[in-house]
């Protein structure tokens, strides 16, 4: 298997982290994240510690480090570390964070009531269906 780069591993870590891969996820002060993730390409675990993209995915945020594990454990173990260690230093925001996770213009259709589909648009009703009536 070839070897990657930082970089390459960073972006990896990012594309699972906004897949809604990610084992646990934190929000710190100052939009930053703390990511646990399991990559299934390698086997290997990792945690990701990032601030926000305001590029849309055109650059790696700064100040963006990984640190990566052989086996899970290590890597859950070490995430508590850096977590207790964010509670203490007053840093932890939440501590099950999906904000700024994805994509979600691109996750699917919009809803708009629990009666969406049943709309008058004619984009959504089936002539077909002998049951509605013509306006």
């Amino acid at each position: 298997m070839q070897d990657r780069s930082e970089e390459q591993i960073i972006s990896r870590l990012l594309e699972l982290e906004n897949e809604g891969q990610s084992e646990r996820r934190a929000e710190l002060t100052g939009e930053r994240y703390l990511t646990l993730l399991h990559d299934p390409a390698n086997g290997r675990s990792y945690i990701l510690r990032h601030g926000t993209d305001e590029t849309e995915g055109a650059e790696i945020p700064s100040g963006t480090e990984f640190y990566e594990y052989a086996h899970p454990d290590a890597a859950q173990q070490a995430y508590e570390q850096l977590l207790g260690e964010a509670r203490q230093a007053g840093e932890l925001v939440d501590e099950d964070s999906t904000d700024d996770v994805g994509d979600f213009e691109s996750s699917g259709a919009e809803v708009r009531d629990l009666f969406a589909d049943e709309s008058g648009d004619e984009l959504v009703r089936d002539p077909v269906i002998s049951e509605e009536e013509e306006p």
